[in-house]
């Protein structure tokens, strides 16, 4: 019984991650019709049960700051766009992430992790997941990033918080908490799991 109930399980995963299709998009994929800001790090097109979508994720590096309190000041910002593909094929920006800092005299970072972008369907449910991870600091020192990481699943929106590790010495560790907002905590366990993975795979900073 066991062995047939891991057989129909497998076969299940395998029909609902099938239902996910996605396309690398390069910059003149992307219609013209679709704006965005800073430079693409990542670009999609998926179709899963709600229909066709494109994500773009974008990063600014950084850019002087105008008008700088200190005269030196940076700015550094990221962007994510999901957009719903309609079937006149036109495209409406259904959300939208922002993150940035600001007139910072020292080191600066706005950057999604390396490799973390990801479009799952984890809680086979044929509608997908779209995982974002990064890291915002303005810092003189050997500290800890801010870190986010933010799920979309249709309308619905996932966030964790909490910082990067930074490891000093083989006994100084510091940062790596983080929490869970109330989507995460009450939604499937599923969804908790990976995401727990996922920011224990990115969480170790560079400098």
């Amino acid at each position: 019984m066991k062995l047939v109930l891991s057989v129909i399980s497998l076969f299940v995963v395998q029909i609902s991650t099938a239902q996910i299709k996605i396309t690398q998009l390069a910059k003149t994929d992307i219609p013209k019709s679709i704006t965005y800001k800073g430079h693409i790090v990542n670009a999609v097109r998926y179709t899963d049960k709600a229909g066709e979508h494109i994500v773009i994720t974008t990063e600014t590096g950084e850019t002087a700051t105008k008008n700088s309190e200190t005269g030196d000041g940076r700015d550094a910002a990221l962007y994510a766009y999901h957009y719903n593909v309609t079937g006149n094929n036109e495209f409406k920006l259904s959300w939208q992430t922002y993150d940035f800092i600001s007139d910072c005299s020292l080191d600066i970072k706005a950057n999604y992790a390396p490799g973390s972008f990801a479009i799952t369907d984890v809680d086979n449910n044929g509608i997908a997941e779209v995982w974002l991870v990064y890291r915002t600091a303005c810092r003189g020192d050997v500290s800890p990033s801010t870190m986010k990481l933010i799920m979309h699943e249709g309308d619905k929106k996932y966030a964790m918080r909490g910082e990067s590790k930074v490891k000093l010495s083989e006994k100084e560790i510091y940062g790596g908490t983080y929490t869970f907002d109330a989507a995460f905590r009450t939604g499937p366990a599923a969804l908790r799991k990976y995401a727990a993975d996922t920011w224990n795979k990115n969480i170790k900073d560079t400098f």
